[in-house]
Parts: structure tokens; C-alpha cells; sequence
């Protein structure tokens, strides 16, 4: 695929993406760590009647580096079928320590979601260049080797102190500069200032690509500062409430936005909470609640033990979110 072909291809994904919510989506599983297949057919279900632009497979939220491959197929083939015209972005990363490995299997993973049907790619930081004494060419490297497999690419920073790699201004604009790039997610979680500096360079240095937030903790401030749409495991529920939040940002209507807001606050301040790793059962738990999967599918195999009144706890804010908004 020739630069032309890779920007009209990018430029695509942009236009469907822009302005709208992408939700990074939990699998259910059962409590020996098998895929719930009720709760999934469930879930997908309740997904393709809300009001998203997109949905991101195999993300953190998704399990996506812990997946079996057997798992991660079906997944990634099953929301394809049950969205097809919704814009899907597959997780593409590795947690091989090896750089030359775990480009391999980042490439082979993104090859794998091509086939499969995915619109784009949300590329992992390659954290394994942490501590590296010269990361930033690997760094572009490493993106420069997924782009080959033909998809758009969407960037993915996660600040180093969020379990991610730092990428300085310098690589920032050569990955940016990549024709394949539909844009970037920013995930800095109690960073503010790198959300700043990296959306001020972004705006001024790369405005034709699109700006997606990542941040659940302020997602209403996150859209202030620039962003156009937003990938975040939040929008796994309670679509309604997020997506109209953008919409009312996008058209000017502040005190709509701003009521919203708060409302969306309440809800990532239950969900976002220590230990962070717990937000993925806090999620399934929500969609518990909200009666769209079993209490037998809410587990995350990967994540941490919660007290029972945490499961209360998220039933009450949505209670609480159903008479504020």
C-alpha cells in the first residue's frame, strides 16, 4: 500500500471515528476463566443498539495480552459480525521483554486482527524499552513494523507512571508523521500536564489527526483540552450518558455539558478507583446491574479480588446516575 493509499485509508477510520465515543470493551468470563457465552452473546447484543462509533477489541480493558489465541479470535471475529458497521480497533502488543520478539508478535497480532476483519489498530506502548538507553528510534521502529500490515494505526500513550513509556516531543512527531496514524489516545491518569503538553503539540504541530482522550478520571476536561473523541473502558457502559457528553461539547451546548459531566464523573469516580487493576470487574459488575450479563460472568481472571460492598457500591451510582441524568 503506497502513502496515498495509507492516508485516504487513515483519513477513513478518522472521519467515522470523529466526535464519537469508542468503547474498550470487557470480556465475561466464568469463574474457572472460560469465556461466559451467554453473558458475551449478551453483552454484544446490548452493544449494537448504542450510540458509539467504535469499539476497541483486545485493549487493556479486553484482557487483550492475556487472551489465548483461541479466546482472542473468537472475540475479535464475534463483535465483528455483531457491528458491521461499526468501526472496530483490535489491541495490538506484546509482553515479550525482547525487542525483536515482541515486534514479531505485535505484527503477527495485527496480521491476525486484518484477517479477521478489524478497521484499525490500537497500538500498545512497547513497554519493553523502558530503561532502554536509546528507546526513541526503536520506539518509531517498532510502529513503522505494525503500519506494514496495511491498517490505520492509532497511537496509544500511557504515561510511564500509568504502566506505560514516555515518548518525548521528538518521537511523538515522527510517529505522528506516519501516514498509516489515524491519531492518538492519551491515557496520562493523574498526569494533567503531560495531557496538556502532549494536546498543545498535537494541535499545533499535527491537527489533521484526530485527538482521542483516554482519560476516564476527566473526561469532561479531557474534550476541553482538544480531544474529539474518546477510547475508554468506561464507555463499556452507560453509552447514552458519555456519548451525549461529547455531543454537547461538540455543538456548543455548555450547560448541557456541563451537568453531564458531573454526572460522568460520579460514575468514573466508582469505577477508577485503587486498586485500579479492579476496574475491569467494576465494569462487568455495572453491566450486572444494569441487567445485561449474569453475576456468574462478571469475572476478570487477571485482575484483583474486591470486597462485596464494592459491587453495592457501583449499584447505588447508577442509581444515583439514573435520577441525575
Amino acid at each position: 500500500m503506497n502513502s496515498v493509499q495509507s492516508v485516504s485509508k487513515a483519513q477513513g477510520v478518522r472521519e467515522r471515528l470523529a466526535n464519537g465515543l469508542i468503547a474498550a470493551t470487557p470480556v465475561p468470563f466464568d469463574e474457572n476463566g472460560k469465556l461466559h457465552e451467554a453473558g458475551h452473546e449478551s453483552y454484544l447484543r446490548h452493544m449494537a443498539r448504542q450510540p458509539i462509533a467504535g469499539v476497541a477489541v483486545w485493549a487493556h480493558t479486553g484482557r487483550g495480552l492475556m487472551l489465548d489465541g483461541e479466546t482472542a479470535q473468537r472475540v475479535l471475529r464475534d463483535w465483528r459480525e455483531a457491528l458491521p458497521e461499526t468501526v472496530i480497533v483490535a489491541g495490538v502488543g506484546s509482553r515479550d521483554p525482547n525487542f525483536e520478539h515482541a515486534t514479531a508478535r505485535t505484527v503477527e497480532m495485527a496480521e491476525g486482527a486484518a484477517r479477521i476483519g478489524a478497521d484499525a489498530l490500537l497500538v500498545y506502548p512497547p513497554t519493553w524499552l523502558r530503561g532502554h538507553s536509546s528507546p526513541d528510534q526503536l520506539i518509531v521502529e517498532h510502529h513503522a513494523h505494525v503500519a506494514g500490515v496495511g491498517l490505520p494505526l492509532i497511537l496509544f500513550y500511557l504515561y510511564e507512571a500509568a504502566g506505560g513509556i514516555g515518548y518525548s516531543p521528538k518521537v511523538l512527531d515522527e510517529l505522528l508523521a506516519l501516514p498509516e496514524v489515524v491519531g492518538i489516545k492519551m491515557a496520562t491518569l493523574d498526569s494533567v500536564m503531560t495531557y496538556q503538553d502532549v494536546s498543545r503539540q498535537l494541535l499545533e504541530r499535527h491537527p489533521e489527526k484526530l485527538f482521542i482522550t483516554g482519560e476516564d478520571r476527566f473526561l469532561g476536561y479531557s474534550l476541553r483540552r482538544g480531544a474529539r473523541a474518546a477510547l475508554i473502558g468506561m464507555g463499556a457502559i452507560c453509552c447514552d450518558l458519555q456519548a451525549e457528553l461529547i455531543r454537547a461539547h461538540t455543538v456548543g451546548d455548555s450547560a448541557r455539558f456541563l451537568a453531564l459531566s458531573d454526572a460522568v464523573d460520579m460514575l468514573a469516580e466508582t469505577i477508577f478507583v485503587r486498586p485500579m487493576e479492579g476496574y475491569i470487574r467494576r465494569l462487568l459488575w455495572a453491566l450486572v446491574h444494569l441487567g445485561v450479563i449474569p453475576l456468574e460472568a462478571a469475572n476478570d481472571p487477571w485482575g484483583p479480588k474486591l470486597a462485596r460492598d464494592e459491587f453495592d457500591n457501583v449499584g447505588r451510582t447508577l442509581n444515583a446516575l439514573a435520577l441525575v441524568t
